[in-house]
């Protein structure tokens, strides 16, 4: 029994609305598309100066060649905006074609991705909907994800593989439009890191604190294990300025503590931003004595497409 005089609010009674009903700012239509192969843009790349990133990023891009060559891990953390500006056709092209072997998400990369396989829509106006509570009041949303987790930790298996099982095998309209349904279905795994109380449907009332902690713990240990086999390996930080760098550095020492060494190990951030996580954890601290990081600034919706698109150039770099 808690000695505090104040006692934990009660989710029961919350006013929920229907995520269909919902104005969006992002939907389907809206989204990217990949880029097929070009000598263009080959030529592009070769002609970026050997000066700062033009030399880093053509650098970067033979590690990543070289990694996907000697069939070593590409795993690529992403914040959830990466989901919501469109990207996600542009990932799955990658997933697809060699360059992505493993995901790993914060927790509100799961509410967009399964708000775009099931309305075709996602990101609601924060700003005008938080002054009279209905932020985040979407019902479907915290129903069919606690529903993921509710499974998950039956199967005992973890959030991400639960969510994206859940999406591969429902009738969602826009299921062709899901990062996680996609990653399923290509058995790539997907591990979502959650920080209880940063995500609107911890506060629905179907939330289940056990369940979310368990599956969400097991997709730590999951990710350990990648990071257990990526010397040689190539780790990207899209998007995700705290929870994902932070994680990140605590699979690496976990990984090297059990023997892993871990020397040749390339990192990356691609960022609007330079942050200083993402700086120290992704960048400075974790690579090995052979291994290197990388920093490059831009907008997402940018960047990623050109990152694809120039991984598939047909000369190498």
């Amino acid at each position: 029994m808690s000695k505090y005089r104040i006692r934990p609010a009660d989710p029961e009674g919350l006013i929920l609305s229907s995520l269909k009903s919902r104005p969006s700012k992002v939907k389907v239509d809206m989204f990217a598309r990949p880029t097929p192969a070009s000598s263009v843009l080959s030529d592009f790349i070769d002609g970026l100066p050997e000066i700062l990133a033009g030399r880093d990023y053509k650098r970067f891009l033979q590690k990543m060649r070289k990694a996907r060559s000697a069939n070593k891990s590409i795993i690529f953390g992403c914040g959830a905006h990466v989901i919501k500006v469109g990207l996600t056709p542009v990932l799955v092209d990658m997933m697809e074609n060699g360059w992505i072997s493993a995901l790993a998400l914060n927790g509100a990369g799961i509410i967009h991705d399964l708000e775009i396989a099931l309305a075709g829509q996602t990101s609601e106006d924060v700003d005008s909907r938080i002054k009279d509570g209905s932020f985040g009041m979407a019902e479907e949303t915290g129903r069919f994800i606690h529903q993921a987790v509710k499974d998950g930790a039956a199967s005992d298996i973890g959030l991400g593989e639960a969510v994206g099982h859940l999406i591969s095998k429902s009738d969602f309209p826009h299921k062709d439009n899901s990062l996680l349904g996609a990653a399923y279905d290509l058995n790539i795994p997907v591990t979502v890191h959650v920080a209880l109380g940063t995500d609107f449907i911890h506060f629905h009332p179907e939330a289940d604190g056990r369940g979310i902690g368990q599956t969400s713990l097991r997709d730590f240990f999951l990710f350990c294990a990648l990071i257990e086999n990526m010397d040689g390996g190539v780790y990207c930080n899209v998007g995700s300025s705290v929870i994902l760098p932070e994680v990140f550095l605590k699979g690496v020492t976990f990984a090297r503590n059990k023997g892993c060494r871990l020397d040749d190990l390339t990192t990356a951030v691609f960022d609007f931003n330079r942050h200083y996580r993402p700086d120290q954890n992704v960048v400075r601290r974790p690579p090995g004595t052979g291994g290197e990081g990388f920093y490059f600034v831009g907008h997402h919706e940018l960047m990623i497409p050109l990152l694809s698109a120039a991984l598939k150039a047909e000369k190498s770099t």
